[in-house]
């Protein structure tokens, strides 16, 4: 069968969103910015954005050797006069990211670093808190050991009422970047880094999404494998979710949680039903779908918000702010290292059922791990 080019943007029923250029160089013109996780989809996509704003230089930090390979490569093809390093090291070694921060001294950081698969963290939870977790805290505490102006977490919707270790896990390390910019403040330090956080939703397109897996099952003649016909995601574009992000790292002051407006959740089986008619075939004709059921931590929605969270908007339409209560620091990063240390050990049931105890919202779905917050 022929290979169908799927439009992104067409398959969104929205109109696409436009950045505040304007904010966003007059941060980063001639400034040292450090994008961890670099040769993923979300990274790899700032990289290049970031370099149309004329920094200094731009720190590409990232333990896939082949894929931060071939990033340095397109970008010097791309940009052959833009400053640009490539650094391997992997997050979860506090040693190796404060040598990049000492070597660099960075500016800017955006901390795309984590594993963001539900299902493989479900089975893999030591390595969910040493990456998502460990990690950001590693970087986090760097950016104030180095003076860095702003830091800013990419985060994601399933942190919201987690039912899954990927998203326990995100929504713990928001809490800590949270509690450790609360504490900056209260000492007064000069130079304090903004620690901001941005949340979104599904990427289209991004490595393991459910846009190359249906295309790749069209391709094959089907079937279609979609878990629950009721299920629904937010969707924006790889392009719009980084936009948004330089954006909100812009026009942060610090501490807050910022969400984006992706239009309203999108029925999964409508998105398959779709691609396959892009195709040029008929659905349950020509192709097959087939109902496979909800995976351990999956949630048949997702959520932005918490009911307790205040949302304040933002001169940005499409940018609102999240004002959620921070925690104590002394307490959540004792919490925290307990934690981390049992998932060193891979203790792994005592691991979660201290992830549980940080984020008592966190009840899981369809998992081994249902019932440890009881």
């Amino acid at each position: 069968m022929k290979q169908v080019n799927y439009q992104l943007e067409d398959l969104l029923d929205r109109k696409p969103i436009l950045l505040d250029s304007q904010s966003i160089s007059a941060q980063l013109k001639d400034k040292v910015v450090l994008i961890t996780g670099a040769a993923g989809s979300i990274g790899s996509e700032i990289v290049r954005q970031v370099i149309d704003f004329s920094p200094k230089c731009v720190i590409m930090l990232d333990q896939a050797e082949t894929p931060l390979y071939l990033l340095e490569l397109e970008v010097g093809v791309m940009m052959p006069n833009a400053r640009f390093y490539s650094e391997i090291a992997d997050v979860k070694d506090k040693n190796a990211v404060n040598e990049v921060f000492k070597k660099y001294r960075p500016n800017v950081v955006y901390h795309a670093a984590a594993y963001k698969h539900v299902q493989m963290m479900e089975k893999n939870p030591s390595q969910a808190i040493m990456v998502n977790v460990l990690g950001t805290k590693n970087v986090a505490d760097c950016a104030n050991l180095y003076n860095v102006d702003t830091f800013v977490l990419i985060s994601t919707d399933k942190a919201v009422n987690p039912g899954s270790i990927m998203g326990a896990s995100k929504l713990v390390a928001e809490k800590y970047v949270q509690a450790l910019h609360e504490k900056l403040v209260h000492q007064e330090k000069e130079s304090a880094t903004k620690y901001l956080i941005t949340r979104f939703g599904n990427v289209l397109g991004s490595n393991g999404s459910v846009v190359p897996v249906f295309a790749k099952q069209i391709q094959d003649g089907g079937p279609v494998t979609v878990t629950h016909p009721d299920i629904t995601r937010f969707f924006m574009t790889i392009k719009e979710a980084c936009q948004l992000v330089l954006e909100a790292g812009a026009m942060g002051k610090g501490g807050e949680i910022y969400i984006f407006d992706m239009g309203k959740q999108v029925k999964i089986i409508d998105l398959a039903l779709k691609m396959i008619r892009m195709a040029g075939l008929e659905p349950d004709k020509d192709i097959k779908i087939k109902y496979v059921g909800l995976r351990p931590g999956e949630k048949l929605y997702e959520e932005l918000v918490t009911d307790t969270s205040k949302m304040l908007p933002t001169h940005n339409d499409n940018i609102m702010i999240s004002r959620e209560e921070p925690q104590d620091y002394d307490v959540i990063n004792v919490s925290i290292n307990k934690m981390i240390t049992l998932a060193q050990q891979f203790n792994v049931f005592e691991a979660v059922a201290e992830m549980k105890k940080i984020v008592p919202e966190f009840i899981s779905l369809n998992s081994e791990f249902k019932g440890l917050e009881l």
